[in-house]
């Protein structure tokens, strides 16, 4: 009789007790190995953006997925680096002369990084591979898993591309390309970031939620990307090192210069001036957004959850706008700027978060 009943639980599409329970386990297991991957990106992020303001990111002149794994062990091989890096512009016209031992420091620096990104790929691939064989993946989650993979390829070949503009004709890499591998970081955060938070068993969210805070929480995550994607050409430019005010930015409210390149649309990137505005309005309008969110939370909620990601979204956009000033006021110490870099994966956390709580849960399925 309990086989009848359960095949008859399984045709009207109910979950028996059994797989229900195998299928939350596996949830729980997946999102959190997740958001362990988050947690390197975040990592990444932080130790890509040391990278960076250290000078160390044309250190390795080649592009080795395997090989590279290993640094130099000897005299003569950390000789033979140093030779490659006194090939490119970056040495000939801005270090010259750097010793050994200086070399080894930004070399170490941008190995760390690379290692760290080969070390997220085995943390995704081979957890992936154990739950795939072990049936703890829901069919409809196999492709976003193996799209996640392939991001992280992409990323890999992103950050080789990004390297290799500073390679020939310039002494540091493009502002463009600097800006897009690290706006793909953050993206593939999001999307791993926003599988894990629905894998949770959150609440169902209720038709005013959705119909009032759904479009004020999607500005906000925009918004967000936009502030992420023109804080890569603001380091790319080494704009934060230039005007250094507030809230008067050349001693003026808005500076004069901002559009003095042609065609004028170049301005928007590559004009250090209006890069750093642009910054700074984003920054206020997202302030401004993320605040709204939080007051509509609260007055249309009354779930805790929603509210504490309410709450998350504009406090964390405060704090982090309070932490781009003092980079910018203090002249972008090492210690300050990587937390305003680091911020920012938090700051998309919680804007991700507050809409996987209008979303609600993935479905319970019946296909195992």
């Amino acid at each position: 009789m309990n086989v009848i009943a359960d095949s008859a639980k399984e045709s009207t599409g109910q979950l028996i007790p059994a797989r229900r329970q195998r299928i939350q386990q596996s949830r729980a297991m997946i999102r959190w190995w997740l958001y362990m991957v988050c947690a390197l990106i975040l990592a990444m992020v932080v130790v890509g953006g040391a990278t960076r303001l250290t000078e160390s990111g044309l250190s390795i002149t080649e592009w080795k997925p395997i090989h590279g794994v290993i640094p130099p062990l000897s005299e003569a091989e950390w000789e033979e680096e140093l030779e490659k890096y006194r090939q490119i512009p970056e040495y000939q016209l801005i270090n010259k002369g750097m010793s050994l031992e200086e070399f080894k420091f930004i070399f170490w620096w941008e190995w760390g990084h690379r290692l760290l990104g080969r070390f997220i790929g085995v943390a995704f691939f081979v957890p992936m591979v154990a739950f795939w064989a072990a049936g703890r993946i829901e069919p409809w989650l196999k492709p976003r898993l193996l799209l996640g993979l392939a991001l992280g390829g992409l990323q890999g070949f992103v950050g080789w591309w990004m390297v290799a503009s500073g390679l020939v004709e310039r002494v540091d890499v493009s502002q463009y390309r600097l800006a897009v591998h690290l706006t793909l970081a953050l993206i593939i955060f999001a999307y791993l970031f926003r599988i894990a938070r629905r894998l949770t068993p959150l609440s169902e969210p209720t038709e005013t939620e959705t119909a009032r805070l759904s479009g004020l929480s999607k500005l906000v995550f925009a918004f967000v990307f936009l502030q992420i994607f023109l804080g890569g050409l603001v380091a790319g430019l080494n704009a934060g090192l230039t005007f250094n005010t507030w809230p008067l930015m050349d001693g003026q409210v808005i500076p004069k210069g901002l559009f003095i390149m042609d065609p004028i649309w170049l301005n928007f990137f590559e004009n250090v001036m209006t890069v750093q505005f642009q910054h700074r309005i984003t920054a206020y309008i997202l302030v401004f957004i993320g605040l709204a969110l939080t007051v509509a939370t609260f007055r249309v909620s009354s779930r805790p959850a929603l509210r504490r990601a309410g709450a998350h979204v504009g406090g964390f956009i405060l704090l982090q706008a309070i932490f781009g000033i003092l980079t910018l006021m203090w002249h972008v110490p090492l210690s300050i700027a990587l937390v305003h870099q680091g911020f920012a994966v938090i700051v998309l956390a919680a804007a991700v978060d507050h809409l996987a709580l209008l979303k609600g849960p993935y479905p319970l399925q019946n296909k195992a």
